[in-house]
Order: structure tokens, then sequence, then C-alpha cells
């Protein structure tokens, strides 16, 4: 499917405020309520948009924080250390990368033991560096590439 702009706008809003009404939305770019809602069922259909998401704020409800680990891994197979960090709910993602470190991490746990357990698992796999986020700035927006 070729996006056009009112694709794109549609996207933008739809990521602003996915609850937004179709009639609202129209508004916001002229056009009627109905055809908004053809075109978000198109880009539904063909995949564009693939789910709708709630955001919560973790911290204000006290209940997780986040942190980034980069690992140094011990051997060149890494297929076992794939395997775990797939299979490990706390890990969100996970970079090969270049630089420092073979892998950067990012993990969401609910304590200090739950971290704690997790980084005692992962030196099996290679030594680490840890790093707590205090603060979250900016969440990634999958269309500020576009």
């Amino acid at each position: 499917m070729e996006l056009d702009n009112i694709d794109f706008q549609i996207l933008r809003l739809l990521s602003e405020n996915s609850r937004i009404q179709w009639k609202d939305l129209g508004q916001q770019i002229h056009m009627t309520g109905q055809a908004v809602g053809n075109r978000i069922k198109k880009l539904e259909d063909s995949g564009v948009i693939n789910a709708y998401t709630l955001l919560v704020d973790e911290m204000k409800l006290g209940l997780i924080f986040t942190a980034f680990v980069i690992i140094y891994m011990k051997t060149a197979n890494h297929d076992s250390f794939i395997r775990f960090v797939q299979d490990r709910n706390e890990v969100l993602e996970v970079h090969r990368v270049s630089g420092e470190g073979c892998y950067h991490i990012k993990i969401k746990v609910k304590s200090q033991d739950q971290l704690n357990l997790f980084l005692n698992e992962l030196l099996e796999y290679g030594n680490y560096s840890l790093h707590l986020s205090i603060k979250e700035i900016k969440q990634e927006n999958p269309l500020s590439a576009t």
C-alpha cells in the first residue's frame, strides 16, 4: 500500500491519541469521519496499523523501574544468550552493537531483587555494566522517522 500525505496525518494524530473519534480526527484534516474510518480500515488491513496500545506511567504506579545493561560476552557463540534474553519477560529490547560491549539490553523490573536475579543469571554469558534510568525524557514514536 502506498501512503499519501493524508495517511501520514492520520497516523500522526492516532499516534498522539489512538482513542480520538474519527469525526474529531476528520475535522483536523478536513475530511468526514466516515472517510477517515475507511482510510484507517485500509491501514489496518494492509498491516500499516497492526495494534493499538495503552501507555501507563509505571513510575507513578510505583511498580517498575528501567535499567540499561551493556554485556561483554565471554564467548563468540551467542546462541544461548539470545535464547536467554528472548525468554525473559523483563527484557524489552536487545541490540547487537558496535563500540562498547556486545549487546545493549533494556529491561524493566519490579524490584531490586528481580534486578539482582537477572544480573546474576546474566553473568553466565559475560560481564556487564548497569545504568539505571532516573527519568524518561522522550519516548519512541514509530512515526518520528517519517
